[in-house]
């Protein structure tokens, strides 16, 4: 998450908020329905299997075909999040993924099918609530259909797929996740255990102006941000108040809240800039800081000592990652029991480069 927050900072904003980027990608639809089976597995999630025959077929789960159309669609979403990360897939680990994404659709399919030996069955209602959530965490209607058209999918195949995934959840639900409990004895042992990963490390409370530049700006440009940036320390140094000068100069989104990034620790934000930020003390302002996003003047408003959470704090958060550690090596063992009794062919992709 490190290198969004950095990405994030680049408009000026906490990193908290380059979260939100991946809530507009069509990243999260297959989030939306297949989160229990995304940690089940560890792997990325998958989508629903269509029907197919003759070559586009790249496997059968008891006769029912999964499509190479949905293999590849699978891996569009994989490759675009890998790019979002800045860390293309060379072929040998695109290839590696995909046997793992097929290998995710044949455990959804099996899943699927054994909720139908179940009897389990979702209603209409279900499904519109399902979908009518997932809307919400986009911008707009239009983002959402954006995002629809860009994984080749419409509004009725997402519902379809949707009452896909709660049929699965619902039978994950009732089979694994309910017969699994964790003593409190467990979870204080793992407190005790990992008490490193409970700690709130040191954090600031800083606000910025930002006269931007860009990489590529000549020289000219660049020696006029730079004048701008001084002046603007000038009529700090003489008094001025930092927020309302950062409300009238600085060219981030910030500025319209006084320039105020709200607290963030250390990896939070691009070196230089937090190089020069936690060197300060509360109510000091820094010279001009360079950073590759433009000239940076910063304020420190308050810092926050790094400290341990008690365990009554973390105990909830402690339980219920232990029991999606126990319900991940459930599922994993109960697909697998799947796997013995199923007909499973895969097939050959021909013709794919």
């Amino acid at each position: 998450m490190d290198g969004l927050r950095t990405a994030a900072f680049a408009e000026g904003r906490p990193g908290r908020e380059g979260e939100n980027v991946m809530k507009k990608s069509g990243w999260i639809l297959t989030w939306a329905f297949t989160a229990v089976l995304a940690f089940a597995w560890g792997v990325i999630p998958a989508r629903t299997a269509i029907a197919a025959s003759g070559d586009d077929r790249v496997a059968l789960v008891n006769g029912t075909a999964i499509t190479r159309h949905a293999l590849d669609r699978e891996m569009s979403g994989v490759r675009a999040q890998f790019a979002r990360m800045g860390q293309p897939l060379s072929k040998q680990r695109a290839e590696e993924i995909r046997k793992r994404v097929l290998d995710n659709l044949i455990n959804l399919e099996l899943l699927y099918q054994e909720s139908r030996k179940e009897g389990i069955r979702v209603d209409d209602a279900e499904v519109q609530k399902r979908f009518d959530n997932l809307k919400k965490r986009f911008p707009s209607e239009k983002e959402f259909k954006k995002t629809l058209r860009r994984m080749n999918l419409t509004e009725s195949v997402m519902r379809r797929q949707l009452s896909r995934g709660i049929a699965i959840e619902k039978m994950l639900d009732r089979k694994i996740v309910k017969k699994i409990t964790v003593p409190d004895k467990d979870i204080r042992a793992y407190y005790e255990a990992h008490k490193k990963l409970f700690v709130t490390p040191e954090r600031i409370r800083a606000s910025h102006i930002l006269i931007k530049v860009e990489p590529k700006a000549n020289k000219a440009y660049r020696e006029k941000a730079r004048k701008k940036i001084e002046m603007i320390r000038e009529k700090i140094s003489k008094g001025e108040d930092f927020a309302a000068l950062a409300k009238k100069y600085s060219q981030g989104p910030s500025g319209a809240k006084g320039g105020d990034l709200g607290y963030f620790s250390r990896g939070q934000m691009v070196k230089p800039f937090e190089d020069a930020a936690f060197a300060l003390k509360p109510g000091e302002v820094s010279g001009i800081v360079e950073t590759r996003f433009g000239f940076h003047i910063i304020k420190v408003a308050d810092r926050k000592a790094a400290v341990v959470s008690d365990y009554g704090e973390v105990k909830e958060k402690i339980r219920q990652n232990l029991v999606r550690e126990e319900t991940r090596k459930a599922v994993g063992n109960y697909v697998a029991t799947l796997k013995k009794t199923a007909e499973i062919r895969t097939f050959p992709e021909q013709g794919r480069k």
